[in-house]
């Protein structure tokens, strides 16, 4: 489980591709910090495990789903990376939670300025637009953010100074993929009332019923 909120940025030191996969090693120096084999490191918003390690880098195996679904199949000696390791009991919860398994990846569309802030259109696929909703929580590359601005298949995002420098997404550009991870609060909620068993009677609760009573 993570928080969003970015350690550090690494860099993509080697890429080994597989048929449908990829062994990435990436330079750090944070999140190289008391690192185990077997460590869960968020990597552009991508829980991956920790398969080898030494004082500089870390090495990490990305499956074939992983790199269908994600922005890590374009990744390059010398690419920026997103990292933040899994969070301890007892840490401070600056961000949401963000459980680091992408819904899938955006196109950004715009990046445009407003005095101290910047704004970024993201495209998603309608999909998952229904989980966005105006000033929830969206993890964009791992990045805990909030949405504020949302229409039909684009939502938008205003970026602070600090999270420019500290993370990777302003040194990106239009047309550039970027992974996303809706807030899973209305994943489960969306499972619990649409779910039936046979051998149970149907639920009374629904949307209508949640709309009509204030809930949604």
């Amino acid at each position: 489980m993570f928080t969003g909120l970015i350690e550090e940025i690494g860099i993509v030191d080697k890429v080994v591709k597989g048929i449908n996969s990829a062994q990435i090693t990436v330079k750090s120096q944070k999140v190289l910090e008391r690192i185990q084999l077997g460590d869960s490191i968020s990597t552009n918003g991508v829980c991956l495990t920790v398969v080898d390690f030494d004082k500089s880098s870390f090495t990490i195996d990305v499956m074939p789903e992983t790199m269908r679904r994600s922005n890590l199949r374009n990744l390059t000696t010398g690419s920026r990376v997103n990292l933040e390791r899994a969070m301890k009991l007892g840490d401070r919860f600056g961000g949401h939670i963000v459980s680091g398994h992408i819904d899938g990846v955006g196109i950004i569309k715009d990046i445009e300025e407003e005095d101290n802030a910047t704004w970024v259109s993201i495209e998603f696929t309608s999909e998952f637009m229904k989980y966005i909703i105006n000033k929830g929580s969206i993890a964009i590359d791992g990045t805990s953010l909030t949405v504020a601005l949302v229409d039909d298949n684009i939502f938008k995002v205003s970026i602070i100074p600090l999270t420019k420098e500290e993370t990777i997404l302003l040194g990106k550009k239009v047309g550039d993929e970027v992974n996303l991870e809706c807030d899973m609060v209305g994943k489960y909620i969306e499972r619990f009332i649409t779910f039936e068993k046979l051998d149970q009677p149907k639920s009374s609760i629904d949307i209508n019923f949640l709309k009509e009573n204030g809930f949604a």
